[in-house]
């Protein structure tokens, strides 16, 4: 769970564990969840409580919980857990990596992991399977809803998180439903995008979730805006592009941020994101620092792919024709 231990969390990891066993308990059983609740006013405490209480009778479970303060309760749940964490973190060290490329793909390896320990007790879940009652036609809501203005710096603060989003869509009002881990956002009913959640930093300081396709227009009438950039980091699709502007400021800041600038540019027109990656690496690598000019040529159409296109005229007597009335014989 990204978000903790909230509702939001909480909500799409039981509605993905019950749907995935394809049946529901009578009972949910939870702890206390004052560390969810903690740092909430009583309203919202409040309004937690009833979405909880909603998320249960939307599946007829009964919702129950620990005893604060009695440690022990739940003891055998909370011990598996240990033990799936454990199995976790064993199966990183025979992969002998933490490094994932994306979310999905470390979730497709804790997804394994889960699957193959829960292979092992499909005989106990049979025997319980009677006693379980059957699904709803359908999930309820796992998400909670905010209205956000784009501002005319291009994006949006939502949760302490600025957001950065296309510049046509700014002075306008989007309604975003926040997941755990995403945000859905809408132009009235029409869905526009899907954003990565972000979270604040410890301290309450804003996070930053940015696309460089987004901000790289006002970039370049601005190029020296990138050297103090707050969320200058973000903007770099990929490490290439990092240790590109990082070798550029050895020299004059100027030019370095207008080629740093030019190559992002360049990497959102012509679509060549990794591509360019490599080149800039390869030039790193050598010791050469990127050049602007000589990239964009290399990564330009080529010619020989753009189609020749020969349009015919009409000749104009055949509109003519096409307004004059004949008479026919009539049947």
């Amino acid at each position: 769970m990204l978000g903790g231990e909230s509702f939001v969390a909480l909500a799409e990891g039981l509605q993905n564990a019950l749907w995935a066993l394809g049946s529901a308990p009578l009972q949910h059983r939870s702890d206390s969840l004052s560390a969810a609740f903690r740092n909430l006013d009583d309203d919202t405490r409040q309004d937690q409580t009833r979405r909880y209480e909603g998320l249960c009778a939307h599946y007829g479970m009964e919702p129950t919980r620990n005893n604060r303060g009695v440690a022990h309760e739940n003891g055998s749940i909370e011990s598996s857990h240990g033990h799936l964490a454990q199995a976790v973190e064993d199966a990183l060290l025979l992969r002998g990596s933490r490094d994932f490329d994306a979310l999905d793909a470390y979730r497709r390896f804790v997804d394994e992991i889960v699957g193959r320990r829960n292979a092992r007790n499909r005989k106990r879940l049979d025997i319980e399977r009677p006693a379980l009652q059957q699904l709803p036609e359908r999930r309820t809501t796992d998400y909670e809803e905010a209205v956000a203005t784009v501002t005319s710096t291009g994006g949006f603060v939502l949760r302490k998180v600025f957001y950065s989003v296309p510049s046509r869509l700014i002075g306008h009002r989007l309604r975003v439903r926040l997941y755990d881990d995403r945000l859905e956002c809408f132009l009235g009913a029409t869905p526009l995008m899907t954003l990565q959640r972000g979270r604040p930093y410890p301290g309450g300081k804003h996070g930053h979730i940015v696309d460089y396709r987004h901000v790289t227009h006002a970039l370049r009438r601005k190029p020296m805006a990138l050297l103090n950039l707050v969320y200058r980091e973000q903007l770099f699709p990929r490490r290439a592009y990092q240790r590109a502007f990082e070798a550029l400021l050895a020299g004059d800041s100027k030019p370095a941020c207008r080629i740093m600038v030019g190559l992002l540019a360049l990497a959102h027109e012509r679509a060549c994101e990794a591509e360019l990656a490599e080149a800039i690496d390869a030039e790193l690598d050598a010791g050469r620092l990127p050049d602007l000019n000589a990239l964009a040529r290399r990564f330009a159409p080529d010619p020989a792919d753009v189609p020749d296109v020969i349009v015919e005229l009409v000749p104009l007597h055949l509109y003519d024709e096409l307004g004059t009335v004949r008479a026919g014989g009539v049947a």
